[in-house]
């Protein structure tokens, strides 16, 4: 998961993934599907009134472009729909990281950083060359 302008990425191998790729990879725990499945959910939830709020900002604008009378408390309203929208949507977020970290801690990784490489320089008929070991 990276943190970009407005939420986040997901990427397993460099390949992003949207939320419904992972529930399907994390279908295999019980607990970390719960989790990414709630994040989906609010996150559709979040965009629902993200583009009911838009729609309702962008009428007004678009009436007053065309020369016409503009209710401003369609507007209004609509800035209201989006203020609602910002908490479930960082919900979701949250559950989606919550179940990624899960997910990840479960599969007992070594971090790279505690792997204690062993660089030897070994030498035989055929030459000199360098050994790593893990």
């Amino acid at each position: 998961m990276t943190k970009v302008f407005g939420g986040y990425i997901y990427l397993q191998n460099g390949n992003h993934m949207t939320l419904k790729d992972l529930e399907k990879k994390l279908a295999s725990n019980q607990q970390t599907f719960d989790l990414i499945k709630t994040a989906r959910l609010n996150n559709t939830i979040a965009s629902i009134f993200e583009i009911a709020g838009g729609g309702l900002i962008g009428a007004p604008i678009g009436t007053t472009i065309a020369g016409g009378d503009a209710n401003w408390a369609l507007a209004g309203i609509g800035v209201g729909l989006i203020a609602i929208a910002i908490p479930i949507k960082l919900s979701s977020n949250k559950k989606a990281n919550q179940a990624i970290e899960l997910y990840n801690s479960s599969l007992n990784l070594t971090p790279f950083n505690k792997l204690k490489p062993e660089l030897k320089l070994m030498a035989n008929r055929n030459g000199l060359g360098l050994s790593i070991n893990y």
